[in-house]
């Protein structure tokens, strides 16, 4: 792995931009499209890029040989049921609450690693990094104009969804020895697979009567927010690593802020404000001391 360049950092800004930018075009997408058709759609579209990559790379999908059992489960809980989780949540709370909530998925995945992983128990100081992360989403539950009796529900919802992307992360460590690439498109497919006789039966997609707007909010989520996405994310992670590739959850929490309020016309309040900034002191605590994170 290199050190970064000028280069790597703006692929870096550029993916959290990408990724800030998705949480309201979800809600966006959500004024036309049910949960489960929205996470559908959003993964068809993202797997067009990760097949053409692995046919380019002549790189063998593995979605249904020996594994296809961990390749079925991983699709299900790192992204077909996040998905649906984030769409649910996000259409009833701010976009920008949404990209903080998500922000915390490395501080819920550590203490869903430390009891199911052997080396990578919690010290005191990644302890003590948790604890004020958290300590910064339960300010935000103060926060009345965010979030309330009428939305909280949905709040965590959002951070269930996190924590299923946490589950998945982990489940995805049984195939480390595989290609990223094939893992990623072999469990889009089962994510495919899944949403899609729900999306039918349940949602009855083909009654819906969408706008231009929140099609263009899904189309982008699908081929930029998540396939590009993904793209950008496999380079930094084969030339930089993967403790750089972390250093987005910084950015994300940020741009979906100023995406929010700009774009969407969202009230940001001082709470809102100094929940952020203790969010990201519990992150960069953690980070800073996460010796099990490898190059």
């Amino acid at each position: 792995m290199r050190e970064a360049n000028t280069f790597d950092l703006s692929l870096l800004i550029l993916l959290a931009i990408i990724w800030g930018s998705s949480f309201f075009n979800i809600k966006i997408a959500s004024y036309s499209y049910d949960p489960i058709t929205l996470a559908l759609v959003r993964v068809i579209f993202a797997s067009i890029p990760l097949l053409i990559l692995c046919w380019f790379k002549k790189i063998k999908i593995e979605a249904f040989n020996n594994n296809w059992k961990w390749y079925a489960l991983i699709g299900l809980c790192n992204i077909a049921i996040p998905f649906v989780l984030i769409a649910i949540g996000t259409s009833n709370i701010n976009s920008y609450l949404a990209a903080i909530l998500m922000s915390t998925t490395p501080l819920s995945g550590s203490i869903l690693a430390h009891f199911f992983i052997k080396d990578e128990k919690l010290s005191v100081l990644k302890t003590v990094g948790v604890l004020i992360g958290f300590s910064g989403i339960i300010l935000l539950f103060f926060d009345k104009v965010v979030i309330n009796s009428n939305n909280y529900i949905f709040a965590l919802i959002t951070i269930l969804g996190s924590t299923f992307y946490c589950i998945g992360g982990l489940l995805t460590l049984r195939l480390r020895h595989k290609q990223n690439e094939n893992v990623t498109t072999s469990t889009t497919i089962w994510s495919v697979i899944f949403l899609l006789p729900f999306s039918l039966i349940i949602e009855t997609p083909w009654n819906s009567n969408p706008t231009l707007v929140s099609t263009l909010s899904l189309l982008y989520l699908g081929i930029v927010a998540t396939g590009l996405a993904w793209l950008i994310r496999f380079r930094i992670l084969t030339v930089n690593g993967l403790v750089f590739q972390t250093q987005v959850a910084y950015l994300i929490p940020i741009f979906g802020i100023i995406f929010g309020y700009f774009l969407m016309n969202e009230i940001i309040t001082w709470r809102v404000l100094i929940s952020l900034f203790i969010i990201l002191i519990g992150i960069y605590i953690f980070k800073k001391n996460n010796k099990g994170i490898k190059q």
